[in-house]
């Protein structure tokens, strides 16, 4: 009887919806999400520090900004590699811009209030992926 009931929720499972194809923008939210994941811990303070950028950076209302750092959220889980993100960000975004980024990363790993050394770690080889010289970075003012 439960096996019956487990099998036919299995077969009637929507389908999984497509992501959106990856574009600098997503790849940001994208690399703010595994930033903010890099210690393992996913903080509230961190998901609101990214819906703020987002909506501040695109132009988001909070609705909007909640619903694009989802699609990143889905787009982190999904994707096989952050070199994958910083290259998107690297190529359609220069260098002014991308220490704007780097500064934006900064902010989401100092919103929950706490320095980790596995999110510092993170932020620095995320730098050097967008090309971002090591005396620019935000996180060693």
């Amino acid at each position: 009887m439960i096996w019956d009931s487990l099998l036919e929720r299995i077969k009637n499972k929507p389908a999984q919806q497509e992501l959106p194809e990856l574009d600098e923008k997503l790849a940001l939210g994208a690399l703010m999400v595994r930033v903010a994941k890099s210690d393992n811990n996913y903080h509230a303070m961190e998901i609101g520090e990214i819906d703020r950028i987002l909506g501040a950076t695109y132009g988001l209302n909070a609705v909007e900004s909640a619903k694009m750092r989802a699609t990143c959220e889905k787009l982190e889980a999904a994707a096989p590699g952050t070199p994958d993100f910083a290259l998107m960000i690297r190529e359609h975004i220069d260098y002014p811009h991308r220490l704007e980024v780097a500064q934006q990363l900064w902010q989401v790993i100092i919103a929950d209030g706490a320095r980790v050394s596995a999110e510092l770690t993170s932020l620095h080889e995320i730098e050097a992926m967008l090309g971002i010289n090591p005396e620019d970075s935000p996180a060693d003012d």
